[in-house]
């Protein structure tokens, strides 16, 4: 297991990298929804955040994917923000309210190494799109101070392909959420319409730099896992999501359908979402991803 980020850091390409993207955050358009606020001077758009880390927890995580959990946990950093902000988010107090604190780049890079050093099997930075920058300067000094696993980019599928291209060399792991086929769905819970489009056009290009998910020992080291909510009264339309990852993506891709939907946040503003969803509204949903051929299931 050789991380794809040493080889960025040994070239001296993670620098120009960081540089890249600290100008992408003078004016912001790190993600599609291109606020263009200057959050090196401490601006705010969409998100929330401006130009310090926020972090709600960092620990050893076991109820994430079993390829990513292995025996140790998965050592996931939450961020506080977010830039899609869903309605009926489950984690509605760290992405909406910003639940968490303030911390400077030498301190995640010791969350970072202090995950590692407790035997975990990945950094699973969850929800890391709007701190993309900070990120990658703390992974830098966390590489010089001997960090050596997968880099797991667990985000919510509303990514900047400029961003994406970026992050090329340095993820080892893109598991974003595929949410919503419906521009319509897209933007009642979330406030965008171009949902959908976006999410296939940044697919492919994850898929592109990673590949199929590979799974070594029972644990991942490199590839796309993608998660699919399933949602109340198939308001996520997986149909068309597992039909364009089957066709465009890879039969072979890892899906996680998830069940677990409950209203969480301001679900109940929603008539639609205001419920948990049924056994047979998630057997639904697994039977159409079978029925494209996909077979790779969490």
């Amino acid at each position: 297991m050789y991380p794809s980020y040493l080889n960025v850091y040994a070239e001296n390409k993670l620098e120009e990298k960081i540089k890249q993207l600290k100008e992408i955050l003078s004016s912001c358009r790190l993600c599609p929804r291109q606020c263009r606020v200057n959050r090196l001077k401490d601006e705010r758009g969409f998100c929330g955040a401006g130009k310090d880390l926020r972090v709600s927890s960092a620990f050893a995580h076991f109820g994430e994917e079993t390829c990513l959990v292995g025996r140790n946990g998965s050592g996931t950093i939450f961020f506080s923000h977010c830039n899609l902000k869903c309605a009926f988010c489950q984690n509605y107090e760290i992405s909406h309210l910003a639940e968490g604190r303030e911390v400077g780049i030498k301190e995640l890079a010791e969350y970072m190494l202090s995950l590692q050093n407790i035997g975990c099997h990945n950094i699973n930075l969850v929800t890391p799109t709007h701190f993309a920058c900070q990120i990658l300067e703390a992974l830098a000094i966390a590489i010089k101070d001997g960090l050596n696993i997968p880099l797991v980019y667990n985000c919510g599928g509303y990514e900047s392909e400029e961003v994406i291209g970026i992050l090329n060399g340095v993820v080892d792991i893109y598991m974003p959420d595929a949410k919503f086929s419906s521009p319509e769905a897209s933007q009642r819970f979330c406030g965008v319409s171009d949902y959908f489009p976006n999410l296939k056009r940044v697919l492919k290009r994850m898929h592109q730099q990673v590949g199929d998910l590979e799974i070594r020992d029972g644990i991942a080291t490199r590839g796309l896992l993608v998660r699919h909510l399933v949602l109340p009264g198939g308001l996520a339309g997986t149909r068309e999501i597992m039909e364009f990852i089957a066709q465009e993506i890879s039969v072979s891709t890892y899906i996680n359908i998830m069940a677990q939907y409950r209203p969480c946040g301001q679900a109940h503003r929603f008539a639609q979402i205001n419920r948990y969803i049924t056994h047979q509204e998630y057997a639904e949903a697994i039977s159409i991803a079978r029925s494209f051929d996909l077979s790779r299931f969490d």
